[in-house]
């Protein structure tokens, strides 16, 4: 609830700003599966909060001998961890 915090359009230019980031795809289902399934990316990445086997998608990527990556996890810097510490501030 009361996600996502940015725009489509800012979240779009934080991720095309990245060096590695060939392109940026939006999506409107929950998750992206048919869209992974038809893109057949070579590298999945995911947030650092997630289990390799939970990544939507990493069995299409894997399929295809493709990467499948969890990123760094650093605790209490998450958006929800964020979120709250911006709520608790008078």
């Amino acid at each position: 609830k009361g996600r996502p915090i940015l725009s489509l359009k800012e979240r779009f230019e934080v991720l095309e700003s990245l060096k590695p980031v060939d392109f940026v795809i939006p999506f409107s289902e929950e998750t992206p599966y048919r869209l992974i399934k038809k893109i057949q990316p070579d590298v999945l990445i995911k947030g650092g909060d997630w289990k390799h086997g939970d990544i939507v998608g990493s069995d299409i990527v894997r399929q295809r001998k493709g990467r499948v990556i969890s990123g760094i996890y650093v605790k209490g810097k998450s958006t929800t961890a964020l979120i709250r510490q911006i709520q608790r501030k008078p």
